[in-house]
């Protein structure tokens, strides 16, 4: 919209194009975004509800307290839409998931750590979602969640630096002039030589150790209280991976004298009782898996020397591996609520044949 035009011409606008589409069907990328949004904040939810049975920090409670309102807040808003549109709601994860009486598994400083890691993923889903929506309500949707995360991620931020935990990229000298790539070494390596990293590949490397550190933890606290023996295997192979990856990615800062992130090992306790159901927890690496790919794919991107592109690649077919590991234990543990999908018309004609 033209940003000179009156508030009221807006307000007539948004009204226009809500009758127009009064009677208009949800897209299919509508309806994968709120299927995905409503199984996230759901598991949120009880994620959340453990650590304010635990957390001890007021600050790091009244927090935690605004995630929780607000992942409900959007659990909510997505089964009104669902009963407006007489679709069935997803099962998701709910009071089964979560077992009150569990001692914490992870320090308070660490649930701010993972609220802060979460909402920053949700501001690349979120706006991913938002930019492939056509209905005006689903737009609204979005953009509310857009705004709720950048809170939640602002306020964990300040939080993280009030208690003294820096997880920030390392800072580089300002530019003193202008000026313009000459040779070819600037993107791959000649002679051995390799040009400094940019801010960019740093910003980078950086998300991608901070998601590995989260996943990592989250791995081997998992690992110590899964039910099934399988998953306990499956959780440690994760933290595994995540290790090789963050000092995979930590040796590129290194070779250029900059700090790497602390690990977040220290902040597991050595609870051995479930919070959380195996599915829960399950379901809950697939969504970190789906977040570092994504976070790779995002880098590779933006960075531009060969081996940073080489590197990239492995650690994404790592993850891709073990991502693959995970949704067929989900699947064959009967865990996996199946996504809306397109219609499987080979199926339709076959049963029309049939009842014919």
């Amino acid at each position: 919209m033209n940003p000179n035009t009156s508030s009221h011409e807006n307000e007539e606008v948004l009204k226009n194009v809500k009758e127009h589409q009064q009677n208009k069907k949800l897209a299919s990328s509508e309806l994968g975004d709120l299927f995905a949004n409503y199984l996230g904040d759901t598991l949120f939810t009880c994620v959340f509800e453990h650590h304010l049975q635990v957390v001890q920090d007021d600050e790091i409670k009244e927090f935690l307290e605004f995630a929780l309102a607000t992942s409900k807040k959007h659990t909510r808003m997505i089964k009104e839409i669902y009963q407006k549109e007489n679709i069935p709601v997803p099962v998701g994860f709910g009071e089964q998931d979560v077992r009150k009486d569990a001692p914490r598994l992870f320090s308070d400083m660490f649930m701010v750590f993972y609220t802060t890691e979460m909402s920053r993923a949700g501001l690349m889903t979120y706006g991913s979602a938002l930019s492939s929506s056509l209905r005006q309500d689903i737009v609204d949707y979005f953009k509310m969640c857009i705004n709720d995360t950048i809170v939640t991620f602002e306020k964990g931020l300040h939080l993280l630096l009030s208690k003294g935990m820096n997880v920030f990229p390392p800072t580089i000298p300002y530019p003193k002039k202008i000026d313009f790539v000459e040779k070819k070494t600037f993107i791959s390596a000649i002679a051995g030589k390799l040009r400094p990293l940019t801010g960019l590949e740093i910003k980078h490397i950086q998300i991608n150790i901070n998601t590995n550190t989260l996943g990592k933890s989250l791995m081997l606290g998992f690992s110590q209280v899964a039910a099934s023996d399988k998953l306990r295997r499956y959780f440690q192979d994760g933290a595994k991976v995540a290790n090789t990856q963050i000092k995979q990615l930590g040796a590129f800062l290194i070779s250029d004298n900059l700090p790497t992130p602390s690990i977040m090992d220290a902040h597991i306790t050595d609870s051995t009782t479930p919070p959380y159901s195996d599915k829960l927890m399950l379901y809950h690496t697939t969504l970190a898996n789906g977040i570092g790919i994504s976070n790779y794919g995002t880098a590779v991107s933006k960075i531009m020397r060969h081996d940073l592109h080489g590197q990239f690649a492995t650690l994404t077919m790592d993850i891709g591996k073990y991502a693959n590991e995970g949704m067929n234990l989900l699947i064959d543990l009967g865990m996996l609520e199946e996504p809306p999908t397109a219609a499987d018309r080979k199926k339709l004609s076959k049963e029309a044949k049939g009842n014919n």
